[in-house]
């Protein structure tokens, strides 16, 4: 699980639990409760149900990336909680905290923990409240898929920058809903994508371009995941005929 994974702006993903509960209008057709819920049942989907814990060798894996990247000198960025939400209420922070040592352990690696509770992360790591600080290998992101969302968490995202030593905050647009408007407190990289699967919902390119044009007026990284639908090839992954995949530059650690 999540080794050369296919999602465009990661190297690898890692999952340490899978689970979750719908929160946002993103999450209608939560692509992993059709995976993990309906189609493996592996976990329930929801409140008060139980999280799954992922095995020692899935665990693992980290350490192995970890080491590949001091070799090769680079910073592979991995995305954390695909299936699920580090910042989960249901999720024992015994489990949260096992994670951070995890990613404290592996400094060449650039941690992408991605939340639809971004409300949630100061007060997850306040160590006044004995909770573990982010690992400075972290970048923070917040799902924004409407205007609303974005008005409700930009400030709570850049909060959690300047409470906390993290490389860089990021917004993922996907799926992108509605048109959104950016202001000075966007975050540093700004991930926009349509809707796939069979449900999917239709994003407006026009939506898209404005991101990249307000992108590039903020001084901030945009990058274009896709187009969406309901295809195999998720809409395709060129803008205008352009592909954007940029990411923010890290410094990379040496060996």
């Amino acid at each position: 699980m999540g080794e050369g994974t296919k999602i465009e702006w990661a190297d690898h993903t890692f999952n340490p639990w899978i689970g979750c509960t719908k929160v946002s209008p993103a999450c209608d057709n939560c692509y992993a409760e059709g995976l993990m819920d309906t189609r493996y049942g592996r976990v329930r989907w929801g409140a008060g149900e139980d999280r799954s814990r992922t095995a020692p060798s899935t665990w693992r894996q980290p350490a192995r990336w970890n080491s590949q990247a001091l070799r090769d000198g680079t910073s592979p960025f991995v995305f954390c909680a695909s299936l699920a939400d580090v910042f989960d209420n249901e999720i024992d922070p015994a489990w949260r905290a096992d994670l951070f040592r995890r990613i404290e352990t592996t400094p060449a690696l650039t941690w992408l923990l991605l939340t639809k509770r971004i409300g949630n992360v100061r007060k997850m790591t306040d160590p006044t409240r004995g909770c573990p600080l982010l690992p400075s290998n972290v970048a923070i992101g917040a799902t924004m898929a409407t205007q609303e969302e974005y008005d409700r968490d930009r400030l709570k995202l850049e909060d959690v920058k300047l409470f906390a030593d993290v490389r860089f905050t990021f917004g993922s647009f996907e799926p992108l809903l509605g048109p959104v408007i950016l202001d000075r407190h966007a975050p540093d990289w700004v991930i926009v994508g349509g809707e796939s699967g069979p449900n999917a919902r239709a994003m407006d390119l026009a939506w898209a371009r404005s991101l990249k044009t307000q992108s590039a007026d903020l001084g901030r990284i945009f990058n274009f995941k896709q187009v969406g639908g309901r295809g195999a090839d998720k809409g395709g992954h060129t803008l205008d005929g352009e592909t954007f995949f940029a990411r923010p530059a890290v410094e990379r650690t040496a060996a």
